[in-house]
């Protein structure tokens, strides 16, 4: 009579899943070998518990049945309980923060960096709800909206000057991951970066004003041999200095937390854009305005022109001469959207991710023949941002694009509302 150790015949799926589940957690986090560490960890907790739990009894079975059986088994256990040891003995020696939660989101365990990073403390914290522990209400109420994106750039619970990036996943039967990340000095890093473009453009400022306006002196008409040469170094100094404008707008824009609830009245602001894209085009497009809905919306109408004012302009440039042009303001179930629909060459979906990113271009060549800065997008992205907004990009090669700003109900303001600010005001 043989005896069958059912548990051992599941460990190696187990294992499988959990180097799978660690893939993943380690590319959210940017760190595969830290992901598959942690999920082994986790894999500690019910390992060990399984074979506290059932190895005991089966071993005593197979020892009444044959010596030999019950001495390998326990050889075994005591292998897996050894490397589990270590497992965890290392892993709590990583420089990230982790810890276990069981189904209810109490602390099951945590490492060493959880004390540093998070404020953990041993043995108190331990089987306590997550939410009376962690010290920092921005955390907290992360967890409670059910953390589906992660928390970058939060302030360290009890540490003002360490911020960290926070990631919780779904591991085991219910059960979750909390990851936690020291991001202090890409965050040194980010403000050394701004300050540099901030103050570089400053200084730039000025001499690029002087120059250009020299160039304005000279009259092509009396130097005719340099006429070609005059009219390309206005237009180079001219970009140069709405290139330093840009820089210095998103310098500001980064260094915002939250801007002001005025009253953005979109009717006029969507008559002025038509204008704009109208003047830009002279003529070669055509231009029109879809504006059945009547609100406006709450934020800074300096800024929301700018990001809007950016997406007709790109427009305009990216459509070829007798294309078609659509700026659009309606409602949706869940707010309103602006839009700006071309018929223009239209972007490969291979580069629409990173169309927002400082000075990315799809084309160069056509870019630099366009006028524009490769700052635009970008504007638009913090501008939105700040407004609690997203942009949604839809393009096919040859078809045209749609740029939409969907900007959520809170951000409304229905004519009531609007009169009862305007009489505030």
């Amino acid at each position: 009579m043989s005896y069958r150790f059912d548990s051992s015949l599941r460990l190696p799926a187990a294992l499988m899943a959990g180097l799978v589940v660690g893939c993943v957690a380690g590319a959210i986090v940017d760190a595969p070998w830290t992901g598959l560490a942690v999920v082994a960890l986790a894999e500690i907790v019910v390992l060990l518990s399984l074979i506290r739990h059932q190895t005991r009894p089966m071993m005593a079975a197979a020892r009444s049945e044959a010596d030999p059986q019950y001495d390998r088994l326990m050889t075994r256990s005591r292998r897996i309980a050894s490397q589990l040891r270590d497992l965890r003995s290392a892993a709590g020696t990583l420089p990230d923060a982790v810890v276990l939660l069981d189904q209810t989101r109490h602390v099951r365990w945590f490492n060493h960096a959880s004390e540093e990073l998070l404020g953990l403390r041993r043995p108190a914290d331990r089987g306590r709800d997550l939410l009376d522990v962690l010290r920092n209400s921005e955390l907290a109420d992360w967890i409670t909206d059910g953390a589906r994106e992660p928390l970058n750039d939060v302030t360290a619970p009890g540490r003002p000057n360490r911020h960290i990036s926070v990631t919780l996943l779904p591991f085991g039967s219910r059960q979750r991951l909390l990851l936690a990340r020291d991001t202090s000095h890409l965050t040194r890093l980010e403000q050394i970066r701004r300050d540099f473009v901030a103050n570089v453009s400053h200084e730039l400022r000025t001499p690029l004003t002087v120059i250009h306006g020299y160039l304005e002196l000279l009259d092509p008409e009396d130097i005719p041999e340099l006429a070609t040469v005059i009219d390309e170094m206005r237009t180079q100094s001219k970009r140069m200095g709405q290139i330093v404008e840009d820089l210095l707008t998103l310098s500001r824009l980064e260094t915002q937390d939250h801007v002001p609830d005025e009253q953005v009245q979109m009717t006029p602001l969507l008559a002025t854009l038509r204008k704009e894209a109208e003047a830009l085009s002279q003529g070669r497009h055509k231009v029109s305005l879809d504006a059945a809905t009547p609100v406006d919306i709450l934020g800074s109408p300096k800024d929301l022109h700018s990001a809007f004012s950016n997406l007709v302009s790109n427009a305009v440039r990216y459509t070829p001469t007798g294309g078609r042009i659509v700026i659009r303001w309606e409602r949706t179930p869940h707010g309103a959207t602006f839009s700006v629909k071309d018929s223009g060459f239209g972007i490969p979906a291979s580069h629409i991710a990173r169309l927002t990113e400082r000075f990315y271009r799809v084309s160069s060549s056509r870019s630099r023949d366009s006028g524009g800065t490769g700052l635009g997008l970008s504007i638009v992205k913090h501008v939105l941002n700040l407004h609690q907004a997203r942009l949604e990009i839809a393009s096919e090669p040859g078809q045209g694009s749609t740029f939409s700003c969907e900007f959520g109900s809170e951000r409304l303001l229905d004519p009531e509302r609007a009169h009862d600010l305007h009489m505030l005001g």
